[in-house]
């Protein structure tokens, strides 16, 4: 269990929880004082227990998480986030989408046009992209179907 400090969408600084997988405990401590450093909004950083452990809750809620003992949507195959070595960052203003249009959350349909700026939101090559990358870490909006912009990993998948 790490206790994080973040920005706020409000300016203020705020603590939140993010549980990962012990040999990623260090690695992302890294990346959120990086993100705390350049002083990189998110909404909030709640564990999932907090929506009933529903991924769909805590994605509507833009809430950043990571551990999820869950399966990848659709299948029989646990996700990464079962394993503690992904995370997913404002979902709304990050949503993944699907290779037929499908948006997860809905909410984050707003935000499926990444040429636009917005408080929270990643793009290719960013600050936040970097330093998931200093880790060795893989960030979903460089797949090419679906795209899953919130999603960091340790495995790519």
């Amino acid at each position: 269990m790490l206790r994080v400090s973040h920005w706020g969408y409000d300016g203020e600084v705020h603590r939140g929880r993010l549980i990962v997988n012990r040999w990623q405990s260090w690695p992302v401590v890294r990346v959120m004082r990086r993100l705390y450093a350049i002083r990189f909004p998110i909404r909030r950083i709640w564990l999932v227990d907090a929506y009933g452990s529903s991924d769909d809750r805590s994605l509507a809620a833009n809430n950043t998480s990571a551990f999820n003992c869950r399966f990848v949507a659709g299948t029989t195959r646990w996700s990464e986030h079962a394993y503690g070595r992904a995370i997913d960052i404002n979902p709304v203003q990050n949503p993944y989408v699907s290779s037929s249009g499908h948006v997860s959350p809905p909410s984050g349909a707003a935000y499926v046009d990444r040429s636009k700026r917005a408080k929270g939101m990643i793009h290719s090559g960013d600050a936040v992209v970097r330093a998931f990358a200093a880790i060795g870490w893989h960030w979903g909006g460089y797949w090419a179907s679906p795209r899953d912009y919130q999603h960091f990993s340790a495995t790519g998948r």
